[in-house]
Formats: C-alpha cells, structure tokens, sequence
C-alpha cells in the first residue's frame, strides 16, 4: 500500500454498516447459519449430523478468530489452541461442578486423586454465566499479558510464531500433571447434564448446534463490521507497514494488543461450543499440530478474507471426519497434499476458484 492509498484508507468517511453489505460471501454465510440452525429445530436429521454440524461451526468461529490477527494485521498465531483449550476446559469444569451440585457424585478425576471434594479454585463454576465470562476473561488475560510482552518489545513475525507455540507447548506440559485438578493427561470427560438436560438427550445435541451456527453467524457479522470500519483500515494498514502507520501518529501496540485479545475471545467462545458436543477435553487440544492445523484452514479458505477462513475450516474437517471413518492412516498425507495444492497453484486460497468477485472492493484496493 503506498502513502496516499494508506492515507485515503484511515480517511475514508464510509461508514461500517454501508461497507459491511459489500461481501456477499459473508453475507450468505450469516445466511446459511441462519437457514440451518432454522432447519435443525424443524426437521432435525440424524443425532450423529447434528453433532458434525455443531463441530464443524465450533472450528469456523475458532478459524474466524485466527483469520482477524493474521489475514488483517499479519500477526501468524500457532498457538491460538491455548485460547481454544482455555475455553474447553473452563467448559468442562462448568459442566462436571454442575452435574457434582445436581447428583451429589463427584467426577473420575477426583475420586482417583483420593480428594474429597473439588479443588478450591472450582468455586462458583457450577453457575454457567460465571464460567462463560471466566473462560472470556481468562484467555483475554492471557493474551493480553503474552500480547503486551511481545509487542512491546517489538516481537514480530517468524519469532512471534515460534513463541506462540512454545506458549502453547508449555500449556500442554502442565495439563498433563494429575496435579492440576484438571483431568491430567485423561482429562475431563463424563459430562452428565447441561441446564439440567441429561447431555445425550436429543433436545440438548440439537441446542448445542443450533447455538454454535448462530455464534459462527454473530461472530462473522460482528468480524466483517469490525475489519470494514476504520479500526480494519487501521489493521490493514499495520499489515503492510507498521513503520509508516506509527509514523502517522498511530498506537500500533494498542491497535495489535486489542485486536489480539478479541481473538483470543473469540477462539474460547469455539472452545466452549467444542467441549460439549465432543464430551471430551484432554491435553492433546493443547498439541502444537492442532495450533498448526488452524493455520492450514485459514491459508487454504484464503488469508484475510473471513469467508474464506470459514469455507476452509469446515472443507478440511469434512473431509478430516469422513476419512477418520474411511480410510484414517491416509489423512496426513492428504491434509499435505491440500497444503501444498494451495501454496503452488493456489497461494490466495481456494477463494482463488472464483477469481476476485468475492473480495469486497475496499480489500482489492488495499491489496
């Protein structure tokens, strides 16, 4: 972006909303959520596609929030399944101290410490409204203490990366102590009620999708406002020259550490909707390849197009869960083989299909 188009784009009067409308893409995804969250209550089919769709919303909205800080301000997280796993497990701490309140019987976990009760810090989490702004201010502090560190000092590409990473490795390390009071190296599984509705119940499968299509809705509405006001100009602006853009008076580290944080949000959000649909949480969501993985949806939907980082995430783990049945051993090979597709023939993501008609025009011009 030269000077004047970088100065043009932090001017531009158009306002967000107006600008919101200009992505059909977008648009038709909010749509689309809509439309089949609607169906679902309908004409409901099978227990098993429900969940797959709920799974499916869970990792768009996690791809979402990973798309924010790298496609518009080139900050490449491979540790974003720290803020994922931060919402998972306060999820299912929720859910065991809520089922331990209602039937008296304590989860696995702690009869085989010996404890005799829940550990201290568990306090308050059998009352959902606690445990969901718990696990949204535990992985916005989170982010903001690793967030200040690093852009203050300046930290950013490869490295940042690689930090990210070891962040994420270390949280792995930790969770696999039996001394956590988090499930250690089993987890935490066993979740019998969810408002009170046994877990396994129709009823509760159905609203567990149902309320992560309208979460991925709300989120890519809430993104593609955001990235079309002058706070996204601001970030496509410190994308291609942060130098320039401090230069004109701008807080890149205010405008890097608030968008960071909101991603981190954003990602817990996904892994609060995660956790009870897959009646599971155990440190391998901590595992650097799964941080890695998101990456790969993001780069193959397309980078920096929030449509894209949707289409992405739910292609590869279609394809990731019909071959789990099929043929598993062959996954690896195949999720390379998309990789590397993309980074030869297709570098701007499978977007790249459909030739630019999809990018809004204010990103064309950015571009």
């Amino acid at each position: 972006m030269n000077g004047a188009a970088q100065t043009t784009a932090l001017a531009s009067p158009l306002g967000p909303a107006r600008r919101a409308v200009r992505d059909p893409l977008v648009a038709g995804l909010v749509g689309l959520c809509l439309a089949a969250a609607v169906a679902l209550l309908v004409a409901p089919p099978a227990p098993y596609l429900i969940n797959a769709i709920g799974q499916l919303a869970a990792f768009a909205i996690l791809a979402v929030s990973l798309d924010l800080v790298w496609g518009y301000l080139g900050i490449l997280s491979l540790g974003h399944g720290l803020f994922f796993a931060i919402g998972g497990y306060v999820c299912a701490m929720h859910l065991l101290a809520h089922g331990a309140a209602v039937t008296g019987a304590l989860p696995d976990f702690v009869q085989f410490m010996g404890w005799k009760s829940l550990p201290a810090y568990w306090v308050g989490l059998d009352h959902a409204p606690y445990a969901f702004v718990l696990a949204l201010a535990l992985a916005g502090l989170v982010a903001f203490v690793f967030g200040l560190a690093s852009f203050r000092s300046r930290v950013n590409g490869v490295y940042f990366s690689i930090i990210s990473q070891a962040l994420v490795y270390v949280a792995m390390l930790l969770m696999y102590r039996n001394d956590t009071g988090l499930g250690g190296n089993n987890g935490m599984t066993g979740f019998p009620l969810l408002f009170g509705w046994s877990m396994g119940s129709p009823g509760v499968v159905t609203g567990l999708a149902v309320a992560a299509l309208l979460a991925l809705a709300a989120v890519l509405a809430g993104a593609r406002v955001l990235v079309g006001s002058a706070i996204g100009r601001r970030m496509l602006a410190c994308r291609d020259d942060e130098t320039r853009l401090r230069t004109l008076g701008y807080s890149t580290t205010r405008l890097k550490l608030g968008i960071w944080c909101l991603s981190a949000m954003i990602a817990a959000l996904a892994g609060i909707l995660y956790v009870p649909q897959v009646g599971i949480i155990n440190p391998r969501v901590l595992a650097p390849d799964l941080s890695i993985e998101i990456a790969v949806w993001v780069a193959i939907g397309g980078l920096g197009r929030l449509g894209g980082a949707v289409i992405g995430a739910i292609l590869v783990n279609g394809l990731k869960f019909w071959l789990s049945a099929a043929m598993p051993e062959a996954w690896p090979f195949i999720l390379s083989g998309l990789v590397l597709l993309v980074v030869l023939g297709l570098p701007n993501g499978l977007l790249d299909l459909v030739g630019l008609r999809l990018r809004p025009t204010w990103l064309r011009a950015a571009r």
